[in-house]
């Protein structure tokens, strides 16, 4: 009986390598070990990356809204607070997007979030 070689498996394997290597320079993309190392530290750097993706948008969000609480006369955490006080449920990444493109709706927001500062007995700067 003949014997039965690892032919078939062995390319299918470089393949599916070489393949997530696409695009990587030099060695990294077609010398089998070295692509092997490269695509395993991609897919660590993808994994940390896709969480510190989400802490970079929030902080950004933060610094828009930052941003336009302070044209109205009101630090970050006395709005976000206000906001609160007021009832108004608006997450921060629509509230960081009315702030950037909306202005003008963003100030009748803030002047709501005053509004309820000044009934609880809050300044709002």
């Amino acid at each position: 009986m003949a014997r039965v070689t690892a032919g078939p498996n062995t390319k299918s394997k470089k393949k599916k390598v070489f393949a997530a290597t696409k695009g990587h320079y030099g060695r990294r993309r077609n010398c089998l070990k070295t692509a092997r190392q490269s695509a395993e530290k991609a897919g660590q750097y993808a994994y940390r990356d896709r969480r510190a993706k989400k802490r970079n948008f929030r902080s950004l969000w933060i610094m828009r809204i930052n941003a336009g609480a302070r044209e109205h006369g009101m630090t970050y955490s006395v709005f976000m607070n206000g906001l609160k006080l007021a009832g108004i449920e608006l997450d921060r990444k629509v509230l960081a997007d009315i702030a950037a493109m909306a202005p003008a709706d963003f100030a009748i927001i803030a002047k709501q979030v005053a509004d309820a500062l000044a009934k609880a007995g809050k300044k709002a700067a």
